[in-house]
């Protein structure tokens, strides 16, 4: 059994430097239980949905995946003050979603989305290390609705990160800090193991 987890910084494991963030954690949890299952983090920091659309065939080709886990958007979900406007537009989103699922389906019919993350916005609005950029609430729930939607007009398993985070499990107000990732890995691993 082969899993890819496809994202972005919260996949990746940004600020949990005692196992590296959820997938990882997933990683570890089900390699325990069987040896024969192998995860693999495909989390780059910074990533949205067209960054992934670019190296998904080449990442999924090379590894073979039974299972694809999607954690991605909440880049998309970024609002660029410059320009008064998302990253990237709810329509283009779910355009992309769609492509995403079109290349994973290429090689397995286990695919599952995560939902996205509440932030914490008096610290994201804007982010300090790109003042041009905030992340909002708001804004999150729009594409996380778009994915909830997405994988129900699919037949697909939509984890929700509903009400998962809080405040003070925030590093920086947008990535979650190893009490957060603890909490991320408790709620999306019995979700993955009952389609296993």
């Amino acid at each position: 059994m082969v899993i890819c987890i496809f994202g972005d910084s919260i996949t990746w494991g940004a600020y949990d430097p005692e196992q590296g963030g959820w997938a990882t954690r997933l990683r570890n949890h089900l390699g325990a239980k069987d040896n024969n299952i192998y995860v693999y983090n495909l989390g780059i920091s910074g990533d949205n949905t067209i960054n992934l659309l670019s190296r998904i065939e080449v990442e999924a080709k090379s590894r073979k995946p039974n299972f694809v886990i999607f954690a991605i958007g909440t880049n998309d979900a970024q609002f660029i003050h410059s320009t008064n406007s998302l990253r990237i537009s709810p329509d283009d989103f779910r355009q992309n979603l769609t492509e995403l699922l079109t290349v994973a389906k290429k090689f397995t019919d286990k695919v599952v989305f995560v939902g996205l993350t509440e932030v914490d916005e008096t610290k994201t609005r804007p982010i300090p290390w790109s003042t041009d950029k905030s992340y909002t609430n708001e804004n999150i729930k729009r594409m996380d609705n778009v994915i909830r939607e997405f994988c129900a007009n699919n037949g697909l398993k939509f984890i929700s990160m509903g009400g998962v985070i809080e405040n003070n499990d925030l590093a920086d107000g947008l990535h979650p800090n190893t009490g957060g990732h603890i909490k991320i890995f408790k709620r999306i691993k019995s979700e993955v193991e009952s389609l296993l």
